[in-house]
């Protein structure tokens, strides 16, 4: 037995003697730091200054431009000069520390800043012709549970940096974190309207500036912070700062999960149109639109050779991988095997230049024939493959038939390469003249007003008139692929003209 015990206490002596060692040693660390002097340092930095304000504006005018623009290192400027971690960590050591007061001053600089920021991204924004979503505003809307873990590591070092008196590395601190952009992002949502922007962009916010605050104060803890200068701090705390670290990694995990799903979405897609196509084929363009029901999928392939029913099978086969509804829309680019991947690639953006400029161009097309036709350019249907575009108008107050044929021949006349069909409403038709039993000028013009206007109706036309001359007007529009039916009447010298049912009964 007392061997036994023996036993036990050289076991466990050394473990309890290298504990008592790191507590001494952390100790003596603690004592190395000026306490007092960190603490006024963050308390001057968390306050509400005209130079945090002056310096909040400038930061998020340069944020939301460089995201207007794309350009990555815009951003990172407005990274840089942004003043707002210094309140973040000014709530974390309140916390830490005890002292509320500090707490709820740092809080109001905090939300004032806030409020600023985004009012002013929201003011450029709405003064500015860009207001399209650019890939930076995009990257701002989707955080997930690695956005949580770079803004704890971030925290750490910050936190770290300010105990320690190396400012320097609040710079790197400021660009990891990236703080003032999802301010932008939020005035950009609310001068838009965009709520998915807005609401993604602010919960970035959130989870940045609560995981840096919270991370702020653990670190002060550590530190000894709340030891020596207050006895406010409560188990309490520990256990509401837990509370919300898991709070927002529910959410943020279950984004990542999305994020991991459609990646390997993503991945199965471009493995199954590689095996398509073949090793010399290249896919040049793969795009995804997971909100849409079905998925769309839009591909650009350049390949040697065209492949038949590529789309089909590569839906079929997404479909069974994936378990949801997919659309496939698979361009194909026939290219020489003999081209290198440079001139592939720029005969692609020749090709995806012209579709764009053809895409201009129906979209001014439309609006021309909509104004036209006193409709919307929704209304107008567009057959880019056979360059047609057919636009129904409306009645308009006194106009006949032959206002709706010249608004089809002038639009002709400035749409250049495209046929133009313009439905006019059911108004009454032409009277055909005849003279000596045979059709005139005058008729002549009159059916062939009748005759466009039947094409684009599609309606039957009954014809009234001797029997000779009706039944050559009757052959000249059946010729013309209208259905053209004898109605009981004769009168001489004319041929009358007039629409019928479409299951050709007489209406009157």
């Amino acid at each position: 037995m007392a061997s036994e015990q023996n036993s036990d206490t050289g076991f466990s002596n050394p473990i309890t003697g290298s504990l008592a060692l790191l507590r001494r040693w952390w100790r003596m660390v603690c004592r190395e730091i000026d306490q007092v002097a960190v603490i006024e340092k963050v308390r001057g930095e968390s306050g509400w200054t005209p130079r945090y304000v002056f310096m909040t504006c400038m930061s998020a005018g340069i944020a939301i431009l460089g995201m207007l623009l794309s350009s990555p290192a815009v951003v990172i400027g407005a990274m840089l000069l942004s003043p707002l971690m210094g309140p973040i960590l000014g709530i974390g050591f309140a916390l830490a520390v005890g002292d509320y007061r500090w707490l709820r001053d740092a809080g109001r600089a905090l939300a004032l800043g806030t409020l600023v920021a985004v009012l002013f991204c929201a003011l450029i924004v709405s003064m500015s012709p860009l207001q399209t979503i650019t890939s930076e505003i995009a990257a701002r809307t989707r955080p997930n549970l690695f956005d949580l873990g770079v803004a704890l590591f971030s925290a750490l070092a910050g936190a770290y940096a300010m105990i320690r008196g190396r400012d320097g590395t609040i710079v790197g601190v400021a660009i990891a974190t990236a703080l003032m952009p999802p301010l932008a992002a939020i005035g950009f949502g609310l001068a838009t309207f965009n709520w998915a922007v807005f609401g993604g962009a602010l919960f970035l916010f959130f989870t940045n500036l609560t995981t840096i605050a919270l991370t702020a104060a653990i670190m002060a803890r550590i530190y000894g912070f709340s030891s020596y200068l207050t006895t406010k701090q409560t188990a309490a705390q520990s256990v509401v700062i837990v509370i919300v670290f898991i709070a927002l990694a529910i959410p943020l995990g279950f984004s990542l999960r999305q994020i991991s799903w459609e990646a390997n979405a993503t991945r199965q897609a471009q493995a199954l149109v590689s095996d398509e196509f073949g090793q010399e084929a290249r896919i040049s363009q793969l795009d995804f639109d997971f909100d849409a029901e079905p998925i769309r999928i839009t591909a650009s392939v350049l390949t040697p050779e065209i492949v038949g029913g590529a789309e089909e099978r590569a839906q079929r086969t997404l479909e069974r991988q994936l378990g949801r509804p997919v659309s496939v829309d698979l361009r194909q680019f026939q290219v020489d095997t003999e081209d290198t991947t440079d001139s592939a690639e720029l005969a692609l953006a020749r090709m995806q230049a012209q579709e764009s400029a053809t895409q201009e161009e129906i979209a001014d097309l439309s609006d021309r024939l909509a104004l036209i036709a006193g409709t919307t350019a929704d209304e107008v249907t567009v057959d880019r493959t056979a360059r047609r575009a057919i636009v129904r108008v409306r009645a308009l107050p006194g106009a006949e038939l032959e206002t709706y044929y010249a608004l089809e021949r002038r639009a002709n006349e400035r749409a250049e390469d495209w046929d133009v069909q313009v439905i006019p409403p059911a108004e009454d038709l032409p009277v055909v003249s005849l003279t000596d039993g045979a059709i005139d000028s005058a008729g002549e013009t009159a059916l062939a007003l009748a005759i466009w206007a039947g094409q684009r109706l599609s309606v039957p036309v009954g014809v009234t008139g001797v029997d000779g001359e009706a039944e050559a007007v009757i052959a000249r529009l059946t010729a013309a692929g209208i259905d053209a039916r004898r109605v009981p009447g004769t009168e001489a010298g004319v041929v009358t003209l007039r629409w019928l049912a479409p299951d050709g009964r007489d209406t009157q």
